[in-house]
């Protein structure tokens, strides 16, 4: 593959994050302090260098910026206060938007107004839209039922509409993630390589046990709490939608995980929210204007479907239908925005990362065996 030299691609990084790169000097403090450095992914240290050379091409099939955590030794050991650590992060913002083949991701984390203005357009859009469905069929003061406002079945029917544009949109991105990794790959794996390492799919996605390697446990136990009640709460609204909207009895055998999962979204919000503002750790000493909205937002959904839900319960159904439509007005641009295009997407993104990331080591383990395996064109 041609290798693309972009002399001003620290200069576009800068516009998604990252910090004074040109203060990096190679000296490789980063590197050796990093737990999740090993060949053939020496991090920061290697797509930091290709960043500084403006080596686009290798870059863009860079899984580096991806196999990072964020633990923020790096930027604590360097001495040239260069910032390996958010540089990852820019990269990481970046890489997304090379992957998204709509632009919006770009123009997102290119430009908060935009993001924000998509997010505040969409809500009023979704607002309105299921005000005048429910006036035009139901009654504001019924929350279930015959002549419920929202009836259960007609949102659930619209969960799995957005479910679908979700895979839809992430299944483009990811193939496209994977024809980069691909291109920019030594060797071209085989189907088994692909077959042999699937197992690190559900692994890295429900327990994130490389994270869990940086010194510091918090933060990964933190993040692991917030993207299994995020989990947890989306399984619960796919295929358990009408048994958490029925009441206001309350069915244990579903609200009880729906209980747990709000409090953990809650906290967990809660907690990046105090540490962006006390910037008391090195991962929270630099926040892009797109780590916040992406907090507020999910800090809005939790908080706006607990108190419709305790309201509901309360039998005040007109009071429950009007915040259901708020945290609808919030779920709506945080699915169809935020998943595919914003910071959610590192969801998808970074298992996948370490997914092939361990192709390539099957299928160089193959070719030091003298396997099947073909040489990349």
């Amino acid at each position: 593959m041609a290798t693309m030299i972009r002399p001003g691609l620290v200069d576009e990084l800068q516009a998604y994050g990252a910090e004074d790169v040109s203060k990096c000097f190679n000296c490789g403090n980063c590197s050796a302090v990093c737990v999740h450095s090993e060949a053939p992914h020496v991090l920061p240290r290697r797509p930091m260098h290709a960043l500084q050379l403006g080596l686009e091409s290798k870059l863009r099939g860079s899984l580096e910026p991806w196999l990072c955590y964020y633990c923020g030794e790096c930027s604590e050991q360097c001495p040239k206060g260069a910032e390996p650590g958010e540089t990852m992060m820019s990269l990481r913002r970046w890489l997304t938007s090379t992957y998204d083949f709509s632009g919006i991701s770009r123009l997102f984390y290119r430009s908060w107004r935009w993001e924000l203005f998509s997010i505040v357009a969409l809500a009023i859009l979704t607002g309105i839209g299921f005000a005048l469905f429910g006036m035009s069929q139901g009654s504001i003061n019924h929350y279930d039922g015959p002549s419920a406002f929202l009836p259960s079945a007609m949102i659930h029917r619209f969960d799995w509409t957005m479910a679908v544009v979700l895979v839809v949109l992430l299944g483009i991105n990811s193939i496209r993630m994977w024809r980069s990794v691909t291109r920019a790959a030594d060797v071209k794996p085989s189907i088994g390589s692909y077959v042999a390492a699937l197992y690190t799919l559900p692994v890295h996605f429900f327990t994130q046990p490389k994270f869990r390697q940086c010194d510091r446990k918090r933060p990964w136990l933190v993040h692991l709490v917030l993207m299994l009640s995020y989990v947890t709460m989306l399984v619960l609204i796919m295929f358990f939608l009408r048994e958490m909207a029925a009441g206001p009895a309350i069915d244990w055998r579903v609200h009880v995980f729906g209980y747990l999962a709000s409090a953990g979204l809650i906290v967990a919000v809660v907690l990046n929210l105090r540490g962006r503002i006390k910037r008391d750790s090195p991962q929270h000493a630099h926040s892009h204007e797109s780590d916040w909205m992406f907090l507020v937002l999910l800090l809005t959904v939790a908080v706006t479907g607990v108190l419709q839900h305790i309201l509901h319960r309360l039998g005040l159904d007109a009071a429950a239908n009007i915040i259901y439509i708020v945290h609808l007005m919030g779920v709506v641009p945080m699915l169809v925005l935020e998943v595919p295009f914003g910071k959610w997407a590192h969801l998808a993104y970074r298992p996948l990362a370490v997914y092939f990331a361990r192709v390539q080591e099957h299928a160089n383990e193959a070719v030091a065996r003298g396997g099947a395996t073909e040489p990349a064109s």
